[in-house]
This record gives C-alpha cells, sequence and structure tokens, in this order.
C-alpha cells in the first residue's frame, strides 16, 4: 500500500512539473522514469527514517516522497541547463 501511494506521488509531482515549460525536456518519458525511480528511493529512505512503509502508508513519508521527487526533478533540469552550451556573445 505505501508503494503505491509513493507513485501515487511521483505521477502528482509529475503531472504539476511538466505544467513548467521552463528548461522541460521534450520527452516526457525520461522524466516520468526520474519521477517513479527518485519516489522508490525517497521512498525506500522514508522506510529507513521509520516513517512510512511499503506496507502501510504514511501522511510524513507521502510527504517526504514529494517533496523528494520534486528536488530530483528540479536537480535533472538544473543540470540539464548547465550542460547546455550556450552560444558565444559578441562584444
Amino acid at each position: 500500500m505505501g508503494i503505491a501511494l509513493w507513485s501515487g506521488c511521483a505521477l502528482v509531482v509529475f503531472f504539476v512539473v511538466r505544467s513548467v515549460p521552463y528548461a522541460r525536456p521534450a520527452r516526457w518519458i525520461g522524466e516520468l522514469f526520474i519521477a517513479l525511480i527518485s519516489a522508490l528511493a525517497m521512498g525506500l529512505v522514508a522506510t529507513a527514517l521509520d516513517f512510512g512503509g511499503w506496507k502501510e502508508p504514511d501522511w510524513r513519508g507521502a510527504l517526504f516522497v514529494t517533496f523528494g521527487c520534486a528536488a530530483t526533478i528540479g536537480a535533472v533540469r538544473l543540470i540539464s541547463i548547465l550542460l547546455t552550451p550556450t552560444p558565444a556573445r559578441k562584444s
């Protein structure tokens, strides 16, 4: 039940983040994959910290997963911005 909650949080974050156009990749499948994998990782961390688990849903675990998933997608978008070459400026 907890894993379903984590996946639901990842899907909510994915749809909210897709509405932000800045640095949004053209292909959505990679961002969905990042959201689901990061939600699983955050859920396992929440389980290790003993708020929530994969058998029982807990609001603290859901909140942790939601914010962690959003932060991960934001970090991936920031890295893609920093790695994109910019054209040389003429002074």
